[in-house]
């Protein structure tokens, strides 16, 4: 007998009423219905840079001298890699910050006239795992509603801003009212389609070629919103998990930057450990305000344009090391925090980052970008070099492929980064 597969003695064939066993398959035992394991993603954005003095290496390699925002996260520097040398071509837009809005797409001169941005990376991932979770993705934002989080007709995803919010919808059950009034939402939705369906079918007989076309979108429009309207009802029925978690009140005051960034941090684990979703962004905004952070006098945004006034870049780099130690608590919690198949950081690709790689000149190069876990090999700073810089994209294909997605390109990519 193999012993590695001891048969269960209820694995048979039942027909008709006459069961019959099966002969010992190896393709059934222990290994086979071992669950796949999960792939999650996890994006984040400092939108007004890092300081690249404190934040960049200037040796390579496994023994890089570690720069002053990097020691306070240096207990974690065998669970991420550093790269350098990165970026997405023609990012100067209508405004000097526009580049924040593509560093997940890669789109081109992003805010000029005919501008259309196009699906970002981690709505990539959430339309390949659909609603295997009862949250395809989290996109989550500091200040505003504005996000990175694109989806594949270009239309921004909202980001949620209150954690209390976000909390309750992720763990607090619904009182009956509640459910019945999101029962009647997905069902007058569901009408709504219907009748929007029939209204097309009626045109679409005298349609010309070109109508043909746009109606055909449009159809394929409301078949993946009612497919969509289908999986949600399903999760309508089922329990939310219970966690042991006191629900978190929302920072109201913008200025409190570093509280606001610490209660969004906090719920990233939360999220991924109950597969509420496996897929979360968060983008640090700016907001437009001193943050509340001792020996800080003016705002961020003032700060990251310095211009090399050695007072403002002492106040900027006090407030991103603040910032990147949230970044660093965040790590620990991934790597506390353990599933079935162990520490979330080893199934999660966080990446970490801007979309600025000097702030003070809106240069969207050589930009700062850090990945943790996922399975990589890490502990290395990767420098591209040479006068041109590598696309982001490329890394991007390889973190799509982290998630089970077999893709070739992703934006401006010629290929797949790999390291080791």
């Amino acid at each position: 007998m193999n012993k590695r597969y001891s048969p269960n003695r209820r694995t048979f064939l039942r027909a008709s009423g006459v069961a019959v066993a099966l002969p010992l398959l190896e393709s059934i035992g222990p290994r086979a219905l071992a669950a796949a394991p999960v792939r999650r993603m996890v994006n984040i954005c400092c939108t007004l840079g890092l300081y690249k003095d404190s934040w960049m290496p200037t040796t390579t390699g496994a023994d890089y001298a570690a720069t002053e925002y990097l020691e306070i996260i240096n207990a974690h520097r065998d669970r991420y890699t550093l790269f350098s040398g990165l970026s997405h071509e023609e990012q100067t837009g209508r405004q000097a910050h526009n580049s924040e809005i593509t560093w997940l797409t890669s789109t081109r001169h992003p805010g000029l006239d005919g501008f259309q941005n196009t699906i970002s990376i981690d709505q990539a991932a959430a339309n390949h795992l659909g609603y295997t979770t009862r949250f395809p993705s989290f996109v989550l934002g500091t200040a505003t509603p504005q996000s990175q989080s694109y989806t594949d007709n270009g239309v921004m995803v909202p980001a949620e801003t209150s954690p209390a919010a976000l909390f309750k919808k992720l763990f607090i059950k619904g009182t009956p009212e509640e459910i019945a009034r999101e029962t009647q939402r997905l069902a007058d939705g569901g009408s709504v389609l219907d009748n929007l369906k029939s209204q097309a079918a009626r045109q679409s007989r005298s349609a010309s070629a070109p109508d043909a076309e746009k109606l055909e979108a449009y159809f394929e429009a409301v078949r993946r919103a009612e497919r969509e309207l289908a999986e949600v009802a399903k999760w309508t029925d089922k329990p939310k998990p219970q966690v042991n978690e006191v629900p978190p009140i929302d920072v109201p005051d913008k200025a409190d930057l570093i509280g606001r960034v610490r209660l969004l941090f906090k719920l990233i684990p939360l999220i991924l450990q109950t597969d509420s979703s496996r897929v979360v962004n968060v983008m640090i905004q700016d907001h437009g305000v001193v943050p509340q952070v001792p020996g800080v006098t003016s705002d961020l945004h003032s700060l990251s344009h310095h211009g090399q006034d050695a007072a403002k870049i002492t106040q900027l780099r006090t407030v991103e090391k603040e910032l990147v130690r949230l970044f660093g608590d965040l790590m620990t919690e991934l790597t506390a925090t353990s599933d079935a198949q162990g520490p979330l950081i080893d199934q999660t690709a966080v990446l970490f980052g801007s979309n600025l790689g000097n702030a003070s000149s809106h240069a969207a190069k050589d930009l700062p970008i850090l990945v943790a876990g996922g399975g990589f090999a890490h502990g290395k700073h990767i420098a591209h070099e040479g006068g041109h810089d590598d696309p982001l994209c490329n890394l991007f294909v390889t973190l799509l492929r982290s998630m089970g997605m077999e893709v070739d390109a992703f934006g401006q990519s010629t290929g797949a980064l790999r390291w080791s």
